[in-house]
């Protein structure tokens, strides 16, 4: 769990706005998470998160002090560019950067909350397929849905997971779950501002690739 808890999110202030600079700090350490689950096709989604957070650092550090929260990037964006504003820029990297935080944040919170196969009860197949249903696949087109399915399919055992997740140490799993649950107390209401705010921005885009 040591891969989750050494990088832990800050809790928000009151209005909800997320500071770019340390949001990218935190998030930075994440597409990690992805080799934990074994199958190399989730390196798509690794390399997804690692392109869009460079896309928005590289927008951030331009001028550091007008981009202190997130939605001074996006909304800055929007005056910039018009008409093509959210297809563009830091704007439509943060767009799918949430989707894939989202994906990370509904796994660790089914395996968090118990569910699991009963025929299967060390496969973690479940939990990867409700994230990747609740939080990717309407994106996809089919031929992108086949390639993930078929890693669906091979995703590791529950135990070595969570091995992984504490980067080689046997740990009991009920201490490795509550340490999830602990990670999870700041990283879900960030995913959830960040989403919150492309709705009330309405900057969210809804096509497949």
């Amino acid at each position: 769990m040591a891969l989750l808890l050494d990088n832990q999110f800050n809790q928000l202030p009151p209005d909800k706005s997320v500071n770019t600079k340390v949001f990218l700090d935190t998030v930075s350490h994440l597409p990690a998470f992805f080799d934990c689950l074994g199958s190399k096709v989730f390196s798509i989604i690794k390399s997804d998160i690692n392109g869009n957070i460079t896309k928005i650092k590289a927008v951030y550090v331009k001028d550091p002090a007008k981009y202190v929260t997130l939605q001074d990037i996006v909304e800055a964006e929007r005056l910039e560019h018009g008409a093509e504003w959210p297809k563009v820029g830091a704007t439509l990297a943060l767009m799918w950067l949430k989707r894939g935080l989202r994906f990370i944040q509904i796994l660790l919170q089914s395996l968090a909350d118990g569910e699991r196969d009963e025929n299967n009860p060390n496969l973690i197949k479940v939990n990867v397929t409700k994230a990747y249903e609740q939080a990717l696949k309407r994106y996809h087109g089919w031929i992108v849905q086949k390639i993930f399915n078929a890693a669906l399919i091979a995703a590791p055992y529950r135990s070595n997971f969570l091995k992984a997740l504490s980067k080689g140490e046997e740990v009991k799993e009920e201490e490795c779950l509550a340490k999830v649950q602990q990670f999870l107390v700041n990283y879900i209401p960030t995913v959830d501002a960040i989403y919150e705010m492309y709705t009330t921005l309405n900057a969210e885009l809804d096509y497949t690739v």
